[in-house]
């Protein structure tokens, strides 16, 4: 999903076919988002830097070496700034039909996406 961060407004949902990384959804999305756009992403999407310059994600800790101090201020700012996208998740999957295996046919899955994203935006006049 891309949520708007000022609005907390779904602006697009893009789904993949079975089961697959996030990652690897979004670089077959084929998305366009503007090159000055911060793009907020969780540790799922290393490798971001690559397909979005202006991307901020957490500092994952190496094996055998602990954070420094300015990498948890910067994981924890960043979190902050994230737990409103996490709440817009979670408006999502209140609905049963997202969170739950889904059984219709495959075709659809994108449009329920959509329905739930449209729902939870009219909900939270968002639009």
């Amino acid at each position: 999903m891309v949520i708007c961060a000022l609005t907390l407004a779904i602006l697009s949902v893009v789904v993949g076919k079975g089961r697959q990384h996030d990652f690897a959804v979004f670089k077959g999305c084929r998305l366009l988002l503007h090159p000055k756009a911060n793009l907020l992403a969780d540790s799922g999407y290393q490798g971001m830097h690559g397909h979005h310059r202006n991307s901020t994600l957490p500092i994952k800790k190496q094996k055998g070496k602990p954070l420094s101090a300015e990498d948890k201020a910067h994981n924890k700012i960043l979190s902050k700034q994230r737990v409103f996208i996490e709440h817009v998740n979670r408006r999502c999957k209140i609905f049963r039909i997202v969170k739950d295996v889904y059984r219709g046919k495959h075709k659809n899955y994108s449009l329920t996406w959509n329905l739930v994203a449209a729902l939870v935006n009219l909900r939270y006049a968002c639009i």
